[in-house]
C-alpha cells in the first residue's frame, strides 16, 4: 500500500469518495479500511462550504489533501479530507472504517463494544481513532494521519447521503459492497 498524494484528493470530491473505499486511515497507527464515505462540494446545500468561507469551514477552503475536522451537533468530531480543485470547499466525510489495526485502543477509547460498532458512524469513528479539532488543517501525508491506497480493485456501492435534509437527492455516499461495518445498510 503506498501513501495516497496530494494530488489524489485535487479532484471532484465524488470521485475522491468513491476512491477511497478500500483505502486505510490511520491516525497514530490506529485504525483501519475505509468501508464509507460521503462527498460534499461548494455548490452542494448539504455543504458546510455552501455559505462561503468561516471560522468554521476555513479547513475545507485549504489545499486538497488536508483534514476538515468539526463537531457535529457539538458532542461528535467528525473527519473529512479536503478535496478538489479551485474554487475549494469539498470534502469527504469518512462514514465508517472496518477496524484493522490498533483494535484494542479503539476499545479503550469506545467501550467494550462489538468489532463492527467501534467505528461505524463519523463520531463513533472519530473517537475510536482519537481525532479531534487539534488536527484540523492538517496535511494527511503526515504523522498522525497515513491514509495508504487500496492495494485491489473493489466492489463498490452507491446510494443517497444520509443525516442531512438538504441535497438529499445527490448519489454522494459511498460503500463497501457487502461490508459488516457501514453506518447504515445501503438501500
Amino acid at each position: 500500500m503506498a501513501p495516497l498524494s496530494r494530488t489524489f484528493f485535487a479532484r471532484p470530491a465524488a470521485d475522491v469518495a468513491k476512491d477511497l473505499i478500500g483505502a486505510t486511515l490511520l491516525v497514530d497507527d490506529v485504525g483501519g479500511l475505509i468501508v464509507e464515505t460521503e462527498a460534499y462540494d461548494q455548490k452542494d446545500p448539504a455543504s458546510h462550504s455552501y455559505v462561503g468561507r468561516t471560522a468554521r469551514n476555513a479547513s475545507m477552503f485549504g489545499p486538497p489533501g488536508h483534514a476538515y475536522i468539526y463537531r457535529s451537533y457539538g458532542l461528535h468530531w467528525c473527519i473529512n479530507f479536503v478535496c478538489g480543485a479551485e474554487p475549494l470547499g469539498s470534502a469527504v466525510l469518512i462514514r465508517a472504517l472496518e477496524p484493522a489495526t490498533g483494535i484494542e485502543v479503539m476499545r479503550q477509547r469506545r467501550g467494550n463494544v462489538l468489532p463492527r460498532l467501534l467505528c461505524s458512524g463519523p463520531g463513533r469513528l472519530s473517537q475510536a481513532l482519537g481525532v479531534t479539532g487539534t488536527l484540523d488543517g492538517q496535511p494527511l501525508d503526515r504523522a498522525p494521519f497515513s491514509v495508504l491506497s487500496r492495494t485491489a480493485e473493489t466492489p463498490v456501492v452507491r446510494g443517497p447521503r444520509i443525516g442531512i435534509t438538504r441535497g438529499i437527492e445527490a448519489p454522494w455516499r459511498f460503500g463497501l459492497a457487502g461490508s459488516a461495518y457501514l453506518s447504515r445498510r445501503f438501500q
